[in-house]
This record gives C-alpha cells, sequence and structure tokens, in this order.
C-alpha cells in the first residue's frame, strides 16, 4: 500500500501505524534487510531526512537521499519513468515535494510502496508524529479538543485528518481566506469527529482546549507573499494570554521550523507547556512505524 494521505490508512490503518510507532525496534524485524529506500526531495528539510534515514536503517534498510534536481521530475525525466526506474532499484520510495501530483503519479506507477514525505496538499508523516506526542500526553484523544491557530495548511489538513480519526473535537482559528474549507469541516466530521469548529478568532478556537498547535505563516515556496502574509497573520500569535485560555493541562505543539515573536511568542514555544522537541523525536518512530505498516507490518 501506499501513505500519500491520513485517508489512506483509515482508522484502524492509524492506529496499527501508531501501535508500531511505541514499538521496540527489534520487535519490528527487518522487512527492508538489503534493501535501498529512495528518499527523494524536491524541498529541503532537517527533521523528515533525519527521521527517514535513521529509520530506515532501523528496519534494516539503506537509505539514498536525492535532491529534486537530480531526478528533475518532469524536467529531467517523466514522474513515471522515475517511478518504474526507481523501484527496480528499491523496496520503498518516499518523496517530499512541491506538487501532491507528483507523488500521486509516483504511486499510480511504482511497483514498491510509495511515502509522501510532504506535498502541498498534506504531509501525513508529520500528522502521526503529532498524533503519538497528543497520546503519550493524553493517553487517548477521544473527547479532547485539539486547537490550530493560523494559516489551515498541508499540516492542519493532515493534522484534522488523523484527529477526526480518533475522535477529538477539533477547532480552527483562522483569517477569513486562510481557513478550513467547508469540505473538509464535513469530511473531518464524516471520519469520526464530534465536533469541527472554524472561526476567525484564534482565541475562541484556544478556549479549554488540550493542545494548540501552529505553523510558519510563510511555508517554504510562499517567500513573494511574506510581507502579505505577516500584515493578514498580525493577530494570530499564539501568546501566553491565548495559552492561559485553554485548558490546565493544555499543550503547545508546532512543526517547526518556528519563528519566535511572529507564530508564536518565545516564552511559549520555550516555555513549560512546549512539547516541539518530544514532536519532532516522534518524527523518527512515527516514520519507522509508517513504513513497517506500509511493508505489510500488523
Amino acid at each position: 500500500m501506499n501513505l500519500l494521505d491520513i485517508t489512506d490508512l483509515g482508522p484502524d490503518g492509524v492506529r496499527a501505524v501508531l501501535d508500531l510507532s511505541t514499538r521496540p525496534i527489534k520487535k519490528l524485524g527487518r522487512p527492508l534487510d538489503g534493501q535501498g529506500v529512495a528518499l527523494v526531495f524536491e524541498k529541503p528539510s532537517n527533521r523528515t531526512r533525519q527521521s527517514m534515514e535513521v529509520a530506515v536503517v532501523q528496519l534494516g534498510g539503506h537509505p539514498v537521499y536525492t535532491r529534486g534536481e537530480e531526478v528533475g521530475f518532469d524536467v529531467r525525466e517523466p514522474v513515471e519513468d522515475i517511478a518504474r526506474v526507481m523501484s527496480g532499484y528499491h523496496g520503498l520510495l518516499a518523496a517530499r515535494v512541491f506538487r501532491h501530483e507528483v507523488v500521486v503519479r509516483l504511486a499510480a506507477t511504482s511497483s514498491v510502496p510509495v511515502i509522501n514525505m510532504l506535498s502541498d496538499h498534506s504531509h501525513p508523516l508529520q500528522g502521526l508524529a503529532d498524533a503519538l506526542t497528543m497520546l503519550q500526553e493524553f493517553g487517548s484523544l477521544k473527547g479532547r479538543t485539539v486547537a490550530w491557530v493560523g494559516d489551515y495548511n498541508n499540516v492542519a489538513r493532515s493534522l484534522g485528518e488523523v484527529c477526526a480519526y480518533l475522535g477529538a473535537h477539533i477547532r480552527f482559528g483562522c483569517p477569513d481566506g486562510y481557513s478550513a474549507p467547508d469540505d473538509d469541516v464535513q469530511r473531518f466530521l464524516d471520519m469520526g469527529s464530534p465536533s469541527v469548529e472554524s472561526s476567525v478568532d484564534p482565541k475562541a478556537a484556544v478556549v479549554g482546549a488540550h493542545a494548540v498547535h501552529t505553523d510558519t505563516w510563510v511555508s517554504m515556496g510562499q517567500e513573494d507573499e511574506k510581507a502579505e502574509r505577516l500584515a493578514i497573520f498580525g493577530g494570530y500569535t499564539v501568546t501566553e494570554s491565548m495559552m492561559s485560555a485553554a485548558a490546565s493541562d493544555a499543550i503547545f505543539m508546532h512543526c517547526l521550523p518556528a519563528y519566535r515573536g511572529l507564530e508564536v511568542e518565545a516564552s511559549v514555544i520555550d516555555g513549560p507547556t512546549s512539547r516541539i522537541i518530544q514532536q519532532a523525536h516522534n518524527r523518527l518512530h512515527s516514520a519507522r512505524g509508517a513504513m513497517a505498516y506500509v511493508l505489510g507490518g500488523k
């Protein structure tokens, strides 16, 4: 199977991946023993590269890091030719891309599983790491409230999907024009969330929430929108005052890299409620669990 979106897993698959993510490495076996894994990066990354390379080694494989310009999706070669060639070398392909259609086309052509390490549409590995972090904190997400403040982006979409499958209430506090589409709100309800609320008021999203998430306002590839975005998101900084409205045991989360003083105050991200380092470390465990699952682990 492939993992392009959280929805490829379904609720049972999400729980299985999270279970595999918590198992001792020795109990996962070596499903990649003697095999390579192609890790193609159109967009550079710290956490994704480090976590995926180590996870591949832990599962017995050999990671092959490849820059986007080395393969040149639809520039040097068609995506389909790259998929056919690489799947003859490797036991698994993974790609971090600008356009989601690239991972869809890879998966449609590859003879081995394909994992989306990030696209403009979704970031399933981040969603799984976020869920793992919240489960470590609360034991269960059923009936808990998870808030997202800022830009409804690929990370927010995957977070919403995994939270819906795990039975959490979901709230979005996003500027007009940057909020969750009605179709996604309805989809999260259909997937199992007991309630999904969307507001332009970030404080309304955070009140009583058990986990407060945010992300950078200017993602890679949006640099030409920076000035406009900084003006639009100016009132969406997660502050100590905002966090004080959350539940008494609330935690703060950010997928990183973070820009202190913009989307979050330094005193919040570096304070006692922050779980950003645990969250980042869980990228390794969720990557290992996800690969083990798509390779047939149970």
